[in-house]
């Protein structure tokens, strides 16, 4: 049985192509939640490089203007639809849902739920879900890196960044992460070597720390640098590719850097080096297999959040922004002033 008839929810509406203060917050009337689906209450939803990729309509596959974006999300359960097991109603789940968790409630899939650990901070799990995701499936079921491995990592102080550090060193492997130097500490305090991203030569001090090049390199920013990535490799290292960064603010279709970065790939892994380089696609495999992808995720988050209780990642919560000042969150987290994921909570 339903809970409630019906909600109003508080949305954030991405109108289209925007600055961040281009954002509108507007409320809107849900339904009760339709056959297998659950009613949940925010608590926590993050701003990731999607959304900021969307307000550019730059996402690869974004739906059209306007929408409410919103990647993932961390809430409760406040009514079950008919088909829903009622006892999931009063319990903490997250899911990733890629766009519409900017709001304080919204009608979601059961399927798609994912419980959280008890007695957990719904913004550090948070922190945890697509970024968590991501960088346990690129260092484990990507690259496969063993321990004892060295790895590059772009990007270190940011929230994919920060936990694929943690999860890489957990799992006895060197790091040396990229960095702008204010942000060297936190980064060396994670346990990984900084380097200065902006140093012209930071590839070679890169191959100063790896002379023998390294096991694996994990590189969101794309472009032209994507050479100098592959070069460091080690024989039966392995490049992976999951962002075209350096590309955010060229106009024009935002297939093309993605399908000139496929071609590159497919490349350079038909040369006899030894070497392999991938794209990392979080949606891979869900169109044609659905109740597997879903398992995948369900599991691999499950390990991570475990890996939270446990005291082994420390999430990097670079600020809480209430829901309805999202405009100041996302060009907060824009700023490259930030180390980890800002973080959108209810209004108080």
């Amino acid at each position: 049985m339903n809970a409630v008839a019906a909600t109003t929810a508080t949305q954030v509406l991405l109108p289209g192509r925007v600055e961040p203060s281009g954002l509108q917050v507007r409320p809107r009337a849900l339904s009760a939640p339709g056959a297998g689906h659950v009613l949940l209450r925010m608590e926590a939803t993050g701003v990731s490089f999607a959304e900021q990729q969307m307000r550019r309509g730059k996402y690869f596959d974004q739906p059209p203007f306007p929408f409410v974006p919103g990647y993932d999300v961390v809430g409760t359960v406040e009514a079950a639809g008919p088909g829903v097991n009622a006892s999931l109603v009063g319990r903490r789940f997250a899911a990733v849902t890629k766009t519409g968790a900017w709001a304080s409630h919204l009608v979601l899939d059961a399927r798609d739920l994912v419980a959280v650990p008890e007695g957990t901070d719904p913004a550090q799990v948070e922190t945890l879900l697509v970024n968590g995701i991501t960088a346990w499936q690129m260092l484990h079921r990507t690259a496969r890196v063993r321990r004892g491995g060295t790895v590059v990592v772009l990007g270190a102080n940011g929230g994919v960044g920060t936990v694929l550090v943690q999860l890489a060193l957990h799992a006895g492997i060197t790091v040396i992460g990229t960095a702008a130097p204010r942000h060297h500490e936190a980064v060396r305090a994670l346990g990984a070597t900084p380097v200065d991203y902006r140093d012209p030569h930071v590839y070679d001090r890169i191959r100063d720390l790896a002379p023998e090049g390294v096991d694996a390199v994990f590189d969101h920013v794309g472009g032209g640098n994507l050479v100098r990535s592959w070069r460091l490799l080690r024989r039966g290292g392995t490049l992976v590719s999951y962002g075209t960064a350096s590309t955010k603010d060229v106009e024009g279709d935002s297939r093309l850097p993605v399908l000139a970065l496929f071609g590159r790939l497919l490349v350079w892994n038909a040369l006899p080096n030894g070497r392999s380089a991938h794209f990392y696609n979080f949606w891979a495999g869900r169109a044609r297999r659905a109740d597997a992808f879903r398992a995948r995720l369900r599991e691999d988050l499950t390990e991570v959040l475990r890996l939270l209780a446990d005291g082994v990642l420390t999430p990097q919560v670079a600020a809480r922004v209430p829901l309805s000042e999202a405009s100041r969150a996302l060009a907060l987290a824009e700023s490259r002033t930030v180390v980890g994921k800002v973080v959108l909570v209810p209004d108080a």
